[in-house]
């Protein structure tokens, strides 16, 4: 059953956190309005809460960092230096070790982490596995009133909208030319 709080997409973690910034038809824009609603945000998502943890503005400026990095790759851009620091501080505080395994028949150096990482150590996380993978792009909804970023996994790249009923909308709007 969808959260009726906050809209999740499934795509990456890191765009369901930045999402929550982000309007889309008429919908509330900012559903992190203190360290309570992030807390509710970590459990939507299954997440080890660090609400209370963490000061809520580190939780606020390393969502702005991603919105940065959003707005970067699905404009095809390189990604912030300061937005690759704050991940890379970020994932540094979680304790583990290195640990080499067997991959395809080749030897691969892998951080192995100690615990389950806290709610933000796994949206740093997220967003690291998505700008390690060249096969994975970063969108902007097309919707007419929908700002959301999505993961683009179709086989041609071609998803236009976040959700279906932004992506039928997309639709008509590309046939009209409106499409921003």
């Amino acid at each position: 059953m969808p959260d009726p709080e906050f809209t999740l997409l499934g795509d990456a973690i890191w765009l369901d956190f930045v999402n929550t910034a982000r309007p889309c038809a008429g919908n509330e824009a900012d559903r992190l309005r203190d360290a309570a609603a992030y807390h509710r945000w970590t459990k939507a998502l299954k997440l080890r809460s660090d609400a209370s943890e963490r000061p809520f503005s580190q939780v606020l400026h390393a969502r702005g960092c991603l919105t940065e990095l959003a707005t970067a790759l699905s404009e095809r851009r390189h990604p912030p230096a300061t937005t690759i620091a704050v991940i890379n501080d970020i994932l540094q505080t979680a304790p583990g070790t290195q640990q080499l395994t067997r991959v395809g028949g080749e030897w691969r150096l892998h951080f192995s982490l100690a615990i389950l990482p806290d709610a933000l150590g796994a949206i740093a996380r997220s967003a690291a596995d998505t700008l390690s993978d060249p096969l994975v792009y970063v969108r902007e909804c097309a919707g007419m009133a929908c700002t959301r970023f999505f993961i683009d996994d179709s086989p041609t790249q071609s998803r236009s909208g976040c959700a279906e009923e932004c992506s039928s909308g997309a639709w008509v709007e590309r046939r009209r030319g409106v499409l921003r």
